[in-house]
């Protein structure tokens, strides 16, 4: 694809912005405001439990093969026509999975969403980079962050406020007008881009695609099916590895590939990417750790707990209006460096939280890691594009927020994978204390609720023997969390501050 386009006017940049920003909403908030209406939907497409959650990962699957395809299709079509129909095509998917009767409609329209939907986030920053000149690209990332990164907290609460007080079916015709005046807006101030007739790399999109769609279904599946113990996951593990291993040699032996590795000479790109797949994995992973703790252990329904989480997104926002203002003045890597340490300090002190913690603390401790989040994620992105050449903008966009993607799933794996077998171990361990020769429960005030001459009594331990486990195997969770966050701390260094915005002429190569 050719080079960034001319910078538009005021006007036409403010209209941009603004509309850009609703598709990333959009977007960014199906893939997570579904999550609370899957029972509602279960009573009424009459699907069981395992059928249900394809609702799920047909989203997911196809929007991952999908998105690496953004590059190709901007540049042979133009961004103008792929963002339109991407649009387009997002809203009447949306429509037709509020109309879905049954099962079968229901996985084949959120396939459809997910094709459509893939290249919204990745045209959206890439536009965005495009319509603000480099010293204001902080600007522009802390706009798109606040999308990006509010839309999945936020979509709990939205979907169980619209599925509680309305129907399930009002969690994808939401996406109606906002579709309608993103499309309209896009229409009248986008320009389109120059075209290129480079032909696609068949073998390499496949390869990627087989890769991405085994490695989302081993991923998505495998807490289900007891992982490797399953034989469709080992399957899928096989294919993976063996697909992504063909992508990787056919990318470094053709004349044309299908993701161009000179992207990754690029220093600050290359440590980004690897950096936003860890950022992924603490986003989503202690998002999917919080909720089923506030509903399960401490028994919020599910608008209250999702209503103690939506402050976190109240701190991403602050902390990404922030460094809008302050961008250009500090280095990125302070904030990098800063945001790391919120994070790890709300992490750690989540360790500690048991049922009795009081909603205080939680929501405390919820801005807290928002306000972190908020520090990675905008300058983060600004760093990594700075100096990368403007023809990779799209594809390296698409790429940047594939592997964040993946970086969640991967995240959100290994934490359930980590809370049921952590859970299980310490049930186990706590329950050799459980015995009559035990003179705690002995005692005759503990006798009336766990006396184990009884089967009542005893079956009353065993509930709470596995609920201080579980409260354990929370914990356990949070402090690798916590882990994970400080071992991200020598990436920062690997990253280099770009000198301040060339002329119109000049590479944006430059580098302090």
């Amino acid at each position: 694809m050719a080079a960034a386009q001319a910078a538009p006017a005021d006007g036409q940049r403010t209209l941009i912005t603004a509309c850009v920003m609703l598709a990333t909403v959009m977007q960014a908030l199906d893939m997570t405001i579904a999550n609370v209406a899957l029972p509602y939907m279960q009573g009424s497409l009459s699907a069981t439990q395992d059928q249900i959650s394809w609702v799920l990962t047909s989203y997911i699957v196809s929007s991952a093969i999908a998105m690496p395809l953004t590059g190709f299709l901007t540049a042979r079509f133009g961004r103008k026509k792929i963002f339109l129909t991407a649009v387009a095509g997002f809203t009447v998917a949306s429509l037709l999975c509020g109309a879905a009767q049954t099962l079968e409609q229901m996985v084949l329209f959120r396939l459809l969403q997910g094709v459509f939907g893939a290249p919204l986030v990745p045209m959206s920053q890439s536009v965005l980079l495009d319509a603000y000149p480099r010293e204001k690209h902080a600007s522009a990332m802390a706009l798109w962050g606040m999308g990006v990164m509010v839309g999945p907290i936020l979509g709990p609460t939205l979907g169980g406020f619209l599925t509680e007080n309305y129907n399930w079916r009002y969690v994808f015709y939401i996406n109606l007008p906002v579709g309608v005046l993103a499309f309209i807006g896009l229409s009248a101030a986008l320009s389109e881009s120059k075209l290129s007739r480079a032909p696609l790399d068949w073998t390499g999109f496949i390869t990627l695609s087989l890769f991405i769609g085994a490695l989302q279904m081993m991923l998505d599946r495998g807490e289900q099916l007891d992982w490797f113990s399953s034989l469709e996951i080992v399957t899928e593990a096989a294919i993976a590895a063996l697909a992504f291993y063909l992508f990787i040699v056919h990318t470094f032996t053709t004349k044309a590939p299908f993701v161009d590795p000179n992207m990754f000479r690029d220093r600050n790109f290359a440590v980004g990417v690897g950096f936003i797949f860890v950022v992924g994995m603490i986003l989503f992973s202690t998002l999917a750790l919080q909720t089923p703790f506030l509903q399960n252990l401490m028994g919020y329904p599910v608008l209250q707990a999702g209503l103690i989480v939506a402050p976190r997104g109240l701190g991403t926002m602050t902390a990404m209006m922030l460094i809008g203002r302050l961008s250009g003045k500090v280095d990125p890597r302070i904030f990098l460096t800063f945001g790391l340490c919120l994070l790890a300090v709300a992490l750690w002190e989540t360790t500690g939280f048991t049922p009795d913690v009081d909603k205080g603390a939680l929501i405390r401790t919820g801005v807290l890691q928002g306000f972190g989040l908020g520090f990675l994620f905008v300058p983060l992105s600004t760093i990594a594009f700075a100096t990368l050449d403007p023809k990779y903008r799209v594809q390296g966009a698409a790429l940047f927020s594939l592997i964040r993607n993946i970086g969640s799933s991967i995240g959100i794996s290994i934490v359930i994978f980590l809370l049921a077998r952590s859970g299980q171990v310490m049930h186990a361990e706590l329950s050799t204390h459980v015995t009559p020769f035990n003179q705690a429960l002995q005692h005759p005030e503990i006798q009336k609720y766990w006396n184990l001459g009884t089967t009542a009594g005893r079956m009353a331990l065993d509930g709470e023997v596995t609920r201080q486990a579980t409260i354990i195997a929370y914990a356990n969770d949070y402090y690798v969390m916590m882990l994970l966050t400080l071992c991200c701390m020598p990436l920062v260094f690997l990253l280099r501050r770009p000198k301040s915005a060339p002329g119109p002429g000049h590479s944006a190569a430059a580098m302090e």
